[in-house]
């Protein structure tokens, strides 16, 4: 929608006026913004309204007009773009042709997909249900819980006791590591990102 030559000049003159007004400050009534200027109601509700449009101001029904908040500058997304390999699982008619990735990931595919019943997939990571002790599992979680300092977050490095126990066991009877060589992760990937940042 075109906007009249009035509504233009008013909209220019209230644009310059808000440089003079800090964040939340409340404008003048449309009362005397129709005596300042010489423009309608219609004129100065329309300036208002495209200016709430553009986000410089903030009209509050029954309190009047004020100052938007300057905009907040948009933080960019970071780059995601590894995860396209990481997570694809095209089709395996696309194994053929990988394109510029240079990575097949046809594969991924086939470790979401359940096995028969009759198999026992060991690519998972989870025991055959014949195989897994669930009662002395479930006691064991159970006594786990109980213990003081379970639901408190751990050292970063790994509990001081499983670490003393792996500096035992790897570093065999010479007792070659002590505890403080050891460090303990929450899963692989963190631990190769921990071992490939030491040695950069």
């Amino acid at each position: 929608m075109k906007q009249s030559s009035s509504v233009e000049r008013l909209l220019a003159e209230l644009r310059e006026e808000l440089n003079r007004y800090s964040e939340g400050e409340k404008l003048p009534s449309s009362r005397e913004l129709v005596s300042r200027y010489g423009v309608g109601p219609v004129t100065v509700s329309r300036a208002m309204s495209s200016l709430a449009a553009e986000g410089l101001v903030v009209p509050r029904p029954g309190a009047g007009v004020f100052k938007a908040a300057a905009r907040r500058a948009v933080v960019p997304a970071g780059d995601l773009s590894w995860q396209e390999v990481a997570l694809s699982a095209d089709p395996p008619q696309a194994a053929a042709d990988v394109g510029p990735r240079g990575v097949d990931a046809s594969g991924l595919l086939a470790t979401l997909v359940a096995p028969s019943p009759e198999v026992i997939d060991l690519n998972s990571g989870y025991p055959h249900a014949a195989l897994r002790p669930d009662r002395a599992l479930a006691a064991a979680l159970a006594r786990a819980g109980r213990r003081p300092g379970t639901w408190s977050r751990p050292p970063v490095e790994g509990l001081p006791e499983l670490r003393e126990w792996f500096a035992r066991d790897i570093g065999g009877p010479a007792g070659s590591l002590a505890a403080s060589d050891v460090l303990v992760s929450g899963g692989g990937q963190s631990a190769l990102t921990t071992a490939l940042r030491a040695l950069a």
